[in-house]
């Protein structure tokens, strides 16, 4: 067992060392590290400027996928309806059909293959764009922190959450986005205005099937 001395010496050490830790995360903050991470799932994600993309790339998605289910029923069926026939069949007849429906399969899972291929295609040639637009930002940042390169988070193994920027540059991108949103907004407000049109007055004062009067010399 501890005696006195001993306890007293561990009450010290855990009192150090709890004034010390804090102290020591916070100069951690303040030190720049040259290297950073970024999740490019999580800013894709939660990024507005990309949910257009996603919302898109998705709906197409689902499209292809309920015309997936359109097609393996109706294949579905016309197994079941060649099954039925074959007791009716001479072999020859019913190897032919046969074989013409595996034809007719394998075209339809090659086409339908290729399009999810392109579908996928476009998806990352999107997500490239968008990665491409904000660079800018991600630029700021590292010059911010005095950084000089980011690594994706997925490739690192361990990592303090210090050095990770994705949530700040998902803020970034956002105000960004909504900031453009509203200059979109309040751009040419008289526009939709229809009393707007046409300041002299002509087509205000000239009504359906009616000449404009003519004027004197």
């Amino acid at each position: 067992m501890l005696g006195r001395r001993g306890r007293g010496l561990l009450a010290g050490l855990a009192l150090a060392l709890g004034v010390w830790l804090p102290v020591t995360a916070q100069e951690v903050l303040r030190v720049p590290s040259p290297i950073l991470t970024l999740d490019q799932e999580q800013l894709f994600s939660q990024s507005r400027a990309a949910d257009e993309i996603s919302a898109a790339i998705e709906a197409e998605a689902a499209e292809l996928a309920a015309e997936n289910r359109e097609i393996e029923a109706a294949l579905t069926a016309e197994e079941l309806e060649l099954t039925e026939l074959r007791p009716t069949l001479d072999p020859d007849e019913f190897r032919a059909l046969a074989d013409a429906f595996d034809v007719k399969v394998q075209g339809l899972r090659a086409e339908q293959d290729a399009k999810a291929l392109d579908l996928q295609r476009r998806r990352d040639e999107e997500r490239q764009t968008f990665l491409r637009q904000i660079t800018p930002v991600l630029a700021e940042i590292v010059r911010e922190r005095g950084a000089v390169v980011v690594l994706d988070r997925r490739s690192v193994f361990l990592s303090a959450e210090t050095i990770d920027i994705t949530e700040e540059a998902v803020a970034r991108i956002n105000a960004a986005f909504e900031a453009n949103a509203g200059e979109d907004d309040s751009a040419d407000p008289g526009a939709a205005d229809p009393e707007a049109v046409d300041p002299g007055g002509t087509d205000s004062d000239v009504t359906d099937g009616e000449e404009p009067p003519r004027q004197e010399p």
